[in-house]
């Protein structure tokens, strides 16, 4: 199956950012995006992509370590 394409508005919405968020993505080539003549648009796979990669996993303190430091 193809991946849907999507035009900036829709990857701002996505993200939840405005329009120049992502369009910055793509002037700086950190996401990947399809040239449709004058147009560009953004696999939704290539926004997952962005998302999962730029994820940050929360860090598990110890509360042992809190009373230490204190």
């Amino acid at each position: 199956m193809v991946d849907r394409l999507l035009n900036v508005q829709q990857v701002a919405e996505v993200l939840g950012t405005g329009v120049r968020f992502p369009r910055r993505l793509i002037e700086e080539r950190r996401i990947t995006f399809v040239k449709v003549g004058r147009h560009v648009r953004i696999p939704e796979s290539a926004v997952s992509a962005y998302v999962a990669e730029h994820t940050v996993q929360p860090v598990a303190v110890r509360r042992a370590a809190l009373r230490r430091v204190a």
